[in-house]
């Protein structure tokens, strides 16, 4: 009999594992594909090493082949056999479902290819751009497909023209505006390769350099020429939206919830942001940075203090493998298109023993919000985009031993966790001892709510581009081509703006249920461990692995 059981456990365990070993299976297939077939875009978080001599493949060819894919991934997920499963199990299917989900997302929902001018900018010179920030030594291969991502600037203005068959007006704005002067940007992005990097860039990259400038700026003249033609609606509306919200982001809320959400925290956010320049009022100005050697010695020395604060207040582990996360001036040949997304590089999968790197400018009065805060107190971009923020949490979860959840992204719980060790430090004393940067912190938390009300809204065609913008500009406030910006983004990238506040609302809500759930035995720092290493699992599948607790699984999808 004690032999018979054994043998069933055997069969059982082989079972399981070998139900595991389906969904690994489909799960490596499906990233590997992903690499080749993911959108370039302006998110420094989900940025990929992709294959040796990768372009852009945007024919219509290519996307229908996509189109078809993503009906045989989903085919082959649902087909698995689920029963059995541990929890952890289930975790992964879900992870996978929602990355299988987001192609639909931007085939067939945003329909990105017919519909957005902005997404053949961003896979031309945004694939570019990818590549150049990455800091480590420029070799050979990386120099080789650079050069390969130029030459197909011209094929990828090509598929644009024939593919935007129904073209959104306001997005064909963020493509025009964008264009603006770009032929200036890349000439002189490249000629600083040239200079710094003679032995992989010299003058026979002339003419590519000058196909590509002409391909863009024919690209902005056809998009003036047909834009009164375009079409006005940019909205995705209810249906779709929740339909990202509870099979991509795993988001339990409503819309009207999440508002909800946004409006308690812009109010909390003013009040506390009211009671601390009234204790910072005799207390003088914060300095500027002199010059960006400066700030770059200060970041170093804070970068240091936050990794000892962690540990010596029992926040959480801070592994002695984990590099560092550093400041740097911005190069020559990267400033030009900074305007492509986050000047970072928080290295990859592969390049764990390289140090994380933010290119910063020198410090000035006129540098934009986030970066002008960072010119009087480095801490708090550190704490969002480095240590704790995505580059540690991102180093931690490459380490995570599932390749799922290695590979998985999604922005509601990166971002969730950035915004959320902000507030968090705060809450420690990070910043005490410079009182002025707790305002910052407050400013920050102002904007993140805001961007809830404007996301949903402009998603549910309640707003009009316009109104976002001026209600940005009002209440920010903030000024009037930014503001304009920040609201054509968020109508083209529905659900992005909300994951900063909602994915930092979600953690606070386990950490509440832990607390009540555990008692004394609830340890934060076990739990910011295991949130770090797992940082890329959307927050509310985070509490059901975490807490047993399925609450909000079922409000997403009943049984």
């Amino acid at each position: 009999m004690k032999l018979l059981s054994i043998i069933l456990f055997l069969f059982i365990t082989s079972a399981y594992a070998q139900m595991s070993s389906q969904l690994q299976t489909l799960s490596k297939e499906f990233f590997e594909w992903r690499a080749i077939t993911q959108p370039a875009s302006l998110d420094d978080i989900p940025r990929l090493e992709r294959p040796d001599g990768w372009t852009a493949d945007c024919s219509s060819k290519t996307i229908a082949n996509y189109r078809k894919k993503y009906i045989e991934f989903r085919s082959r997920l649902k087909d698995i056999p689920k029963t059995g499963w541990s929890r952890s199990d289930s975790v992964d299917f879900l992870l996978l479902h929602s990355a299988i989900e987001r192609v639909n997302w931007e085939l067939n929902i945003l329909n990105l290819p017919e519909t957005h001018p902005e997404f053949y900018f961003y896979q031309a010179v945004g694939s570019i751009f990818e590549l150049i920030v990455i800091h480590s030594p420029m070799d050979e291969y990386r120099a080789k497909n650079i050069l390969i991502r130029l030459k197909a600037i011209p094929s990828i203005i090509k598929c644009a023209k024939e593919n935007l068959t129904s073209p959104v007006q306001s997005f064909a704005d963020i493509a025009i505006d964008m264009l603006d002067g770009m032929d200036k940007n890349v000439t002189a992005s490249f000629e600083a390769l040239k200079k710094d990097f003679p032995k992989y860039f010299s003058n026979k990259i002339d003419k590519d350099v000058q196909n590509a400038c002409d391909a863009l700026n024919n690209y902005r003249a056809w998009l003036i020429s047909g834009r009164d033609k375009m079409e006005t609606k940019f909205n995705v509306g209810r249906k779709d939206y929740d339909y990202f919200l509870r099979n991509i982001a795993f988001v339990p809320y409503s819309p009207e919830e999440m508002l909800e959400i946004g409006k308690a925290e812009w109010n909390r956010s003013v009040a506390f942001d009211t009671f601390e320049k009234l204790k910072n009022k005799n207390i003088p100005p914060a300095k500027l940075f002199s010059s960006s050697e400066e700030q770059i010695k200060q970041e170093e020395i804070d970068e240091e203090a936050i990794r000892k604060f962690l540990e010596e207040k029992d926040i959480m582990s801070v592994p002695g493998w984990v590099k560092h996360y550093w400041n740097k001036k911005i190069p020559d040949y990267v400033a030009p298109l900074a305007m492509m997304g986050v000047t970072d590089d928080l290295t990859f999968e592969n390049r764990l023993d390289e140090n994380g790197i933010s290119y910063i400018q020198e410090p000035s009065p006129d540098l934009s919000f986030f970066k002008l805060a960072i010119a009087h107190d480095p801490r708090p971009i550190i704490v969002h985009e480095g240590i704790p923020g995505h580059y540690f949490q991102l180093v931690r979860s490459w380490k995570n031993p599932d390749p799922v959840r290695r590979h998985y992204f999604d922005s509601n719980s990166n971002e969730g966790i950035g915004f959320y060790v902000e507030e968090m430090l705060l809450q420690f004393g990070l910043y005490d001892d410079r009182p002025h940067t707790r305002e910052s912190i407050y400013s920050f938390m102002r904007l993140r709510a805001l961007r809830v009300d404007v996301d949903i809204n402009l998603a549910l065609g309640n707003y009009s581009i316009q109104q976002g913008a001026d209600y940005l500009e009002k209440t920010v406030p903030m000024d009037k081509p930014t503001a304009l910006a920040e609201s054509r983004f968020f109508a083209s990238t529905p659900g992005q703006a909300i994951t900063y506040q909602i994915g930092k609302s979600q953690i606070l809500d386990l950490i509440a249920d832990a607390k009540i759930q555990q008692g004394d035995k609830f340890n934060l720092k076990d739990y910011h461990d295991y949130m770090m290493i797992n940082g890329n699992v959307p927050i509310a599948l985070q509490r059901w692995e975490y807490l047993g607790l399925r609450d909000e699984i079922e409000k997403m999808w009943p049984r």
